[in-house]
């Protein structure tokens, strides 16, 4: 890790300039974003159902089974609440002001890539 100098009224700056204390903030969301999938109803969430009225969200796990994820409530509850439509403005506006660099940040384009996939039309 890069060493950290103090500037008064300003968090800790590594030699790039880079806030310390915004890059670890942004590094534990990842990590808690990671450790909360982990025990989240696994798979590919896709919305299914034979109702149109009365959509399912089915897993389809690993090796071809499924799981419908209202019946894994326990392990889904906090992954759909943590990435409730809330999220959406300030995803979007990351993604838009990756867009405005001169050269897009590959996570951002590998993310809208991934979400472009699974948005409805």
């Amino acid at each position: 890790m890069a060493e950290c100098r103090v500037v008064p009224g300003v968090s800790r700056l590594d030699d790039g300039g880079v806030d310390v204390g915004q890059r670890d903030e942004v590094l534990g969301v990842a990590e808690s974003l990671e450790r909360l999938a982990a025990v989240s109803t696994p798979g590919d969430w896709r919305v299914g159902g034979l109702l149109a009225t009365r959509p399912e969200v089915v897993a389809h796990l690993d090796g071809g089974g499924t799981e419908h994820v209202a019946e894994a409530r326990a392990g889904s509850a906090r992954w759909i609440a943590a990435l409730s439509p809330a999220l959406a403005g300030p995803l979007a506006a990351w993604l838009r002001s990756a867009a405005g660099e001169e050269e897009v940040d590959a996570a951002a384009l590998s993310f809208a890539r991934a979400l472009r996939q699974r948005l409805p039309e």
